[in-house]
């Protein structure tokens, strides 16, 4: 973040607290969580689909094996993207009432395994656990400070299996600045920034698209595909 950025956070603990306090008000229904916009769901999803499809067109694709959906909220991504792509998927989201929402939406659903309640800052991978093809990041990095974003990539880059990628989708500024709200702890960063906390996490982003047709007066949203330097880079 820029300096101005960090002198506005002087607490990362009350800065989770707030955003905590503020999720913990919302409905856990498909509007709740999408801010009002549920009419934008089925555009996200598209868009998504079609930047995990040109990422498994590539000869050095991940496997399809499990996938992992970090902030899932109430399961949405979880629903309509990632179980069409994945043997199973593992869900983290830190809102309690959120989680058993998707526990509740997902209950038929064979590919669906595990629901971990925690916060992406206080999320510590099973290393004897299953490892992950895909992890799944969206809209909920603007919710986490910058050491704890390099911090949980680098524990994500632990529980990847061969090729495994990490995926960020998240609203970025339209300049060098990151915006910063502080009623809600909400980060919106640019992409330099981003960049930066791949470089810092020891990632390689080899792919990135702009998610189209969304509302003008939204944030652009971006989509990042990155994975781990030691891995061969997808081209």
């Amino acid at each position: 973040m820029s300096s101005d950025t960090e002198d506005q956070i002087t607490s990362p603990d009350e800065f989770y607290e707030k955003c905590y306090n503020h999720w913990s008000k919302i409905p856990a229904t498909m509007n709740g969580v999408l801010d009002g916009l549920s009419h934008i769901s089925c555009i996200d999803v598209s868009g998504s689909e079609e930047f995990l499809e040109k990422i498994y067109r590539t000869p050095q694709h991940p496997g399809k094996s499990r996938a992992l959906d970090c902030g899932a909220g109430i399961g949405r991504v979880t629903k309509y993207l990632l179980a069409k792509f994945f043997d199973k998927v593992d869900l983290v989201e830190q809102n309690p009432t959120f989680i058993e929402e998707a526990k509740k939406s997902l209950s038929s659903n064979p590919k669906v395994d595990q629901f971990i309640c925690v916060g992406l800052q206080n999320f510590m991978p099973d290393l004897e656990g299953p490892k992950y093809d895909v992890v799944w990041i969206q809209w909920v990095m603007q919710n986490v400070v910058d050491e704890d974003v390099v911090k949980f990539l680098k524990k994500c880059k632990l529980i990847l299996n061969e090729r495994g990628i990490i995926v960020l989708k998240e609203n970025v500024t339209s300049s060098d600045e990151d915006d910063i709200d502080t009623s809600d702890s909400t980060i919106t960063r640019s992409c330099k920034s981003y960049n930066r906390l791949f470089k810092e996490a020891k990632l390689h982003c080899f792919r990135t698209k702009v998610q189209r047709k969304f509302p003008k007066e939204l944030y652009s949203v971006m989509m990042f595909a990155t994975k781990p330097y030691s891995k061969e880079s997808v081209k």
